[in-house]
C-alpha cells in the first residue's frame, strides 16, 4: 500500500484507534506494517504526528492538523465514488460534525435534527453544543453555527438567521414591579446582564418618529453568559432581559413572557451563520445541512 491515500487510511485508522494493533486487525495488516506507513508519513512530512507509549498512541499537535485534514480528504474520496457508482447522483453520507451555541443549538437545531436525518439517513451526525468559538479544523468540525460578526475571513459563510432583539419579562415581575412606560423606567428595574462582554451594561433605544439611537445604563443583580440561562431566570420571574427573539418568541406566542418597550425597539438584529471551510467541492453532507437549516430555521421567521 504505497498510495497516499492508504497510507493516509492507515494514519487514520491508527489514530482513531489509538493503536497500531488494532489499526491492523481492521486493516487486515500487521502492527509492524502500519506502524512503518505512519514512520514513512512522518519522514515526508519531517513531523512526529504519534507519540507511542506502551499502552496507547497520543497525537502531538502536527497529528491532530494532519488527522482532521486526512479525514476529510478520505471522506471526500468516499463520496466521489459513491456519486460515480450511483450514477451522477450525490447522497449525502457521512460523518458530519457540526458545533452550536448552547442556546441557538438547544433552541433551533435541535429540535430539526429528527427531520433532517430522517431526509438524510445516511449521515451521521456529531454535534457539540458550545459557546467557545471553535477552530474548525483543529477541533475537526465540518460547520459550526455562529451568532454576531464574523471574524476569520478565510471561511465561508451562509447566513441562516436575522433574529431581532427584544425585552421581555414574566407577567408575575411585571405585577410586582410594574411595566416600564418609557426606558428611563429601566433604573427601578432588575436588568439580568451577560458577563462575556464589555458595553452589555446600556441597552439601545430609538424614540417614536426619531432616526437616532440612544443608550440607557440598566443593572441588575445577576449576570449570565448565555441566554438559556437568561430566558429560564426571566421567566422564574427574577427581571428582564434583552434577547434574541428565538430564545423567547414560543415564551411570548404562550403568554409566558412580554415583550417590553416595543415602541423604543431600536430593532437591531442577531445574526446567525453557517460557516465551514470552503472547498470546489464541498462535500454534500456540508451542503445539505446548511440548505436544511437555511429552509427550516431561516423561513420559519424569529
Amino acid at each position: 500500500m504505497d498510495n497516499r491515500a492508504g497510507e493516509m487510511e492507515v494514519f487514520v485508522t491508527a489514530a482513531e484507534l489509538r493503536s497500531f494493533s488494532a489499526a491492523g486487525r481492521k486493516l487486515h495488516l500487521s502492527p509492524s506494517a502500519v506502524s512503518k506507513l505512519v514512520t514513512r508519513i512522518e519522514d515526508r512530512l519531517g513531523a512526529r504526528l504519534l507519540v507511542r507509549t506502551t499502552r496507547t498512541l497520543q497525537l502531538t499537535p502536527e497529528g491532530e492538523t494532519y488527522l482532521g485534514r486526512a479525514q476529510a480528504i478520505l471522506a471526500d474520496i468516499a463520496e466521489t465514488e459513491r456519486m460515480i457508482s450511483s450514477g451522477g447522483q450525490v447522497v449525502p453520507s457521512g460523518r458530519l460534525r457540526v458545533s452550536a451555541s448552547v442556546g441557538f443549538g438547544a433552541r433551533c437545531v435541535v429540535p430539526v435534527l429528527p427531520d433532517f436525518l430522517a431526509r438524510y439517513p445516511k449521515v451521521e451526525l456529531d454535534l457539540s453544543l458550545t459557546d467557545e468559538v471553535i477552530d474548525l479544523v483543529e477541533e475537526k468540525a465540518d460547520i459550526a453555527i455562529r451568532s454576531g460578526p464574523l471574524r476569520d475571513s478565510t471561511l465561508k459563510a451562509r447566513k441562516i438567521l436575522e433574529s431581532r432583539r427584544v425585552i421581555t419579562a414574566s407577567p408575575g415581575y411585571l405585577a410586582r414591579h410594574g411595566m416600564p412606560a418609557r426606558p428611563e423606567d429601566l433604573e427601578r428595574h432588575n436588568c439580568l446582564l451577560f458577563n462575556f462582554r464589555r458595553g452589555l451594561d446600556s441597552w439601545p433605544f430609538r424614540d417614536p418618529g426619531s432616526a437616532s439611537v440612544r443608550h440607557v445604563q440598566v443593572a441588575g443583580n445577576l449576570k449570565a453568559n448565555n441566554g438559556p440561562t437568561m430566558r429560564k431566570l426571566c421567566l422564574d420571574g427574577l427581571g428582564l432581559v434583552r434577547l434574541g427573539r428565538f430564545h423567547v418568541q414560543p415564551d411570548i406566542d404562550a403568554g409566558l413572557l412580554v415583550p417590553l418597550l416595543e415602541d423604543h425597539n431600536p430593532l437591531d438584529v442577531e445574526l446567525i451563520h453557517a460557516v465551514f471551510v470552503g472547498h470546489d467541492h464541498l462535500a454534500a453532507r456540508i451542503r445539505a445541512f446548511v440548505d436544511f437549516l437555511a429552509e427550516r430555521i431561516g423561513g420559519a421567521g424569529h
